[in-house]
């Protein structure tokens, strides 16, 4: 550490030092800056980057994309308003229907016979395991035994898939719980079965995943070491009951629609453009006669769906489209840069806050992913103008900047008359759903947000405003290369002010040499005299 001297030449070193520090400070300041603008960029970017995102998956994908956003059919049931439920789709035919309900679909399910009481579904195989072996109360047991049930494993092969680990052993131990059990058994895409439990008799049941009689086929509890399956099984007697489970078959679901015999594997099928879900038969027997009440459906037409869709998807794409050409149009003050801190210091706060903003405008002025944003989205919408004319949405003059505007009487007359137009506008049609206007536009905002991450390095798919931004990226490239650029300066800065310090004490000491030696000859002089 170098000892700092004052006083001896009557000169204000620190005062001195920190003068030409200042100068020496003046590329770093200037690096600084450069850092700074670079952050804000980023920061800009990723606002932009984030509306991209909401507009292609949270609107043109999630919500307009979908068949129900422009469906403008309804489906209206009278009769047995409970046996069914109709939602007309847009290519609903308009037929009135009777639909009358014989018998619901059922798939294939195969369940214990219980452990004989209730049990937690939080409780492990061991636990079982004691219900089994009489042990009433897991206290009296030592380290030992408990450790022993903690170890046992148990062999699973359930819905043609054997549960084993890594090494080929059982997947299953004293320590699994009933609830991991399940959920393990839920997870596995190669199982042919869902499991559940039931707390209340302690009966582990699996339902084949194939509806109704198509279920049938598949096995599901194998032959072999089926451990497990014993301990949700204590209530079975097989003296008194050679069934060791309790299987059903599955069913298909029988249904009449306008007296033509329907079967399918579920309770959910589609006919004339209407899916059709079965909730419950529709005949019933009362003093040993049988009587139908079918379901009558009707389609009638109901544009308000689609009409606010449609209006909503006006305002998002013009909101869009304001900011891209706000952030490309903004005004960019070149004498504005970023404030260092000394400047912030001798600034008041409303004086900083003002300094900053126009700092900040302009970062993304004539940017070309934004340009290129613009510009696409407004060729979508430009091929496709005298079809959206016809809808009710017209594109402004030319002051608007591409902004679109809704004749909101005329689309409904639109869509009264030919609801399949605009569909097919708009969604495209089923032979090809990537043409429509919404497709187009979500794949020109895909390319621009692929192109931003690798600019930039943000997320294609996150709205978040705090997610990291990705290093490897161009400016994550850059900006890590002003740091380690700031990181030298700020070294040799130190050593440059090190350095001073030195060199004015050394001068300070010999001045102190100095004054001593030419006092102590003045003084020997005078004596002498």
């Amino acid at each position: 550490m170098v000892t700092r001297i004052n006083g001896f030449s009557g000169m204000d070193i620190d005062s001195m030092v920190k003068s030409m520090m200042a100068a020496k400070r003046v590329p770093l300041d200037k690096m600084n800056q450069q850092k700074q603008i670079l952050e804000w960029t980023r920061d800009s970017y990723r606002e932009i980057n984030s509306k991209l995102v909401e507009f292609r998956t949270n609107k043109l994908v999630d919500k307009y994309g979908k068949s129900a956003a422009l469906n403008t059919n309804k489906s209206v049931i009278n009769g047995n308003t409970t046996a069914v439920r109709a939602e007309a789709g847009p290519s609903a035919t308009g037929i009135d229907m009777k639909v009358s309900v014989t018998q619901l679909a059922s798939n294939k399910t195969v369940e214990t016979r219980g452990v004989g009481q209730s049990v937690s579904s939080s409780k492990t195989l061991a636990d079982l395991k004691m219900i089994s072996d009489g042990v009433t109360d897991p206290a009296v047991l030592t380290d030992a035994d408990r450790e022993t049930y903690n170890k046992a494993v148990y062999p699973l092969t359930i819905g043609g898939v054997t549960y084993e680990d890594d090494n080929g052993e059982p997947l299953f131990n004293g320590t699994t719980s009933i609830a991991t059990l399940v959920s393990t058994i839920n997870g596995n895409s190669k199982s042919n079965v869902t499991a559940k439990f039931d707390e209340i008799t302690g009966k582990l049941m699996f339902t084949s995943k194939k509806g109704g009689t198509l279920g049938n086929t598949d096995e599901i509890i194998s032959s072999g070491d089926n451990s497990t399956l014993k301990l949700f099984n204590q209530s079975y007697d097989s003296v008194n009951d050679p069934t060791e489970f309790v299987e059903k078959t599955g069913k298909d679901s029988i249904s009449l629609v306008n007296g033509v015999e329907f079967k399918n594997n579920s309770n959910s099928f589609t006919v004339n453009g209407v899916t059709l879900t079965l909730l419950k038969e529709t005949s019933s027997t009362v003093g040993g006669v049988t009587t139908d009440t079918p379901a009558e459906i009707s389609i009638q037409s109901d544009t308000e769906t689609a009409v606010q869709n449609i209006k909503n998807f006006v305002e998002d794409y013009n909101s869009l489209l304001n900011l891209l050409n706000s952030k490309v149009d903004e005004a960019k003050y070149r004498n504005f840069a970023p404030l260092t801190d000394e400047q912030k210091s001798a600034m008041k706060d409303d004086d900083i806050k003002n300094w900053t903003e126009k700092a900040k405008s302009g970062l993304l002025k004539n940017d070309d992913i934004l340009r290129s944003t613009i510009s696409s989205m407004r060729s979508i919408i430009s091929r496709e103008v005298v079809n959206l004319k016809e809808i009710g949405i017209n594109l402004g003059d030319y002051n608007t900047k591409g902004k679109l505007e809704l004749d909101e009487a005329k689309l409904k007359q639109a869509l009264a008359a030919n609801p399949q137009k605009a569909i097919d506008l708009l969604q495209g049609p089923a032979s090809d759903s990537e043409s429509g206007i919404f497709d187009k536009l979500a794949s020109k905002v895909t390319e621009s947000l692929e192109s931003m991450v690798k600019r930039v390095g943000t997320s294609r798919y996150s709205t978040d405003l705090t997610t990291t931004f990705n290093e490897q990226s161009v400016m994550g490239k850059r900006l890590k290369q002003y740091n380690d650029r700031i990181s030298v300066m700020l070294t040799n800065l130190n050593n440059a002010e090190t350095r001073f310090y030195k060199q004015f004490t050394a001068m300070e000491t010999a001045m102190s040499k100095l004054s001593s030696q030419s006092s102590s000859l003045f003084s020997s002089l005078g004596m002498n005299s």
